[in-house]
């Protein structure tokens, strides 16, 4: 049974729902991922760009979104991605366990494991914590529930507590990576950095206990189970951060302290919460289980090859992998329309900034193949090498595409020289520049809206073979179109 999508799928988007795109909800809202795209556009260029039983290639998956948008409209699809990550979310959306079976999963991990975590929360009084509150390596308050009312009850830490924390300092991981992390001053990461400096000793800890009982599940279902841990690990992190002086009015100062989120990167506040890690793991349970239960569960079949892909007439391939070097396996003239959202230059390092989850899936990075720009100087991911890559994967983009095939890129860049290998696609390829259309967020972004400089939409470029008034049909009336280069007036880097 084919899965439905996150709008009515009877319904088709229009060159007005473009423009006004929807926030993203049930099972797309539940895990975080940067550069998201709205549905809309998506749907709109697969339903008028292919046919059923196309193939549909996205060369750098990201979340997936596409994958499942792909699919649910009926065409084969094929994805690849470097980060492990992505391969896991993306096969989670394409697959879905049940409510059912999800839920009673959780109920059993929940009997396992409760009364080991509150235990490691508890209070001198029997209670159990639910926030600590750190300023830096000290310890300012601890909170934890009225059992009648659920207010919360802020304390000053005993000697108990700090006991209690002083147990879990010889604690090392069972079920984790600890991560390779890089210099980056950009997403504030650190050299020789591992989890231990991402979470205290006892959530890790407690995030050991929940994993082995991830483990004894298996497929669709433990997958799902994992990336509950994964959309859940910042809360459980020193990275979230407390918010203070906050008043109801303008200008008023409060004493009063709240909590705040992870919000992106690996940046640790002084103040910050520590914050028990079944509530944050539950929490995040509630919201799956809600978001599955207005899904249909269907268990899908891919191939992790392209050689298996098109020798088995597969409906789905979802492969881990270089995209410079797997395009190169796939034959010409085979693809009816590669949409994609690459690397931004220096934009997003996804494989870092991915790390802590990757860590938590038990998964290794392969950092020298990612196709980035990055500010981690050791790892000598400069400019040139991007645009080079680019060039090489628009190169093998238009060899792969039928004649009448489409390449859509979702692309924004601050500076000209990131833009520059577009200036190579006609010269060096067949592909025709059509135009581009403005993409709007579907969702704000705190960094986005507060960065200064910060751009708040991306283009989508489009190309094909050859121009024609049937092509130019299908973008013509979308808000914003035109046939000139969005670039040509970016500033030269």
């Amino acid at each position: 049974m084919i899965q439905p999508a996150l709008f009515d799928i009877e319904e088709k988007h229009t060159v007005e729902s473009i423009s006004n795109p929807k926030t993203y909800k049930g099972i797309y809202a539940f895990h975080k991922y940067w550069g998201k795209k709205p549905i809309e556009s998506l749907d709109y260029c697969i339903e008028n760009c292919t046919n059923k039983s196309d193939i549909v290639l996205d060369p750098f998956l990201g979340s997936g979104l596409i994958s499942k948008e792909a699919h649910n409209l009926g065409r084969r699809f094929l994805g690849i991605d470097i980060n492990p990550f992505s391969i896991e979310h993306t096969l989670f959306l394409l697959s879905l366990p049940s409510a059912y079976d999800y839920k009673k999963a959780i109920n059993l991990i929940k009997e396992n494991v409760f009364s080991k975590i509150s235990e490691s929360y508890a209070l001198e009084n029997g209670n159990t914590a639910t926030h600590f509150l750190w300023n830096k390596d000290y310890l300012q308050e601890v909170w934890t529930k009225n059992c009648t009312s659920r207010k919360k009850i802020q304390l000053k830490p005993t000697d108990f507590d700090l006991s209690k924390i002083k147990k879990f300092e010889d604690y090392s991981v069972r079920n984790i990576q600890k991560g390779t992390f890089f210099e980056n001053s950009r997403i504030n990461s650190m050299e020789n950095m591992t989890v231990y400096d991402l979470f205290t000793k006892r959530a890790l800890y407690n995030i050991d206990l929940i994993l082995d009982e991830i483990n004894k599940f298996s497929g669709d279902l433990k997958r799902a189970l994992q990336l509950t841990l994964t959309s859940s690990s910042g809360q459980m992190s020193n990275m979230v951060f407390a918010i203070t002086s906050r008043g109801k009015t303008k200008n008023q100062q409060s004493e009063k302290i709240e909590v705040g989120s992870w919000v992106i990167g690996l940046w640790r506040p002084d103040l910050h919460f520590e914050i028990n890690v079944w509530n944050c793991f539950e929490n995040k349970a509630n919201k799956l289980y809600k978001a599955l239960l207005e899904q249909d569960s269907s268990s899908i079949s891919y191939k992790n090859s392209i050689s298996d892909f098109y020798a088995k007439q597969a409906e789905i391939g979802i492969i881990q992998g270089n995209s410079k070097i797997e395009l190169k396996k796939i034959p010409s003239e085979s693809i009816k329309l590669i949409i994609t959202d690459p690397p931004h230059s220096d934009r997003i390092p996804y494989l870092e900034l991915s790390e802590m989850w990757n860590c938590l899936l038990n998964k290794k990075s392969d950092f020298p193949e990612e196709i980035v720009v990055s500010n981690a100087k050791i790892r000598q991911k400069s400019k040139d090498n991007y645009l080079n890559d680019m060039r090489e994967i628009l190169s093998e983009s238009s060899r792969i595409l039928t004649k009448d095939g489409y390449l859509l890129l979702y692309f924004n860049a601050k500076d000209k020289n990131s833009w520059s290998f577009f200036d190579s696609i006609e010269k060096q390829n067949s592909l025709v520049y059509l135009g581009s259309f403005p993409m709007e967020y579907s969702a704000n972004s705190v960094v986005q809206d507060n960065r200064k400089g910060a751009m708040k939409s991306d283009y989508v470029l489009v190309f094909n073979h050859s121009r024609t008034q049937k092509t130019l049909n299908i973008f013509n009336k979308i808000n914003g179109w035109t046939s000139d280069k969005p670039f040509k007036e970016v500033k030269n880097a």
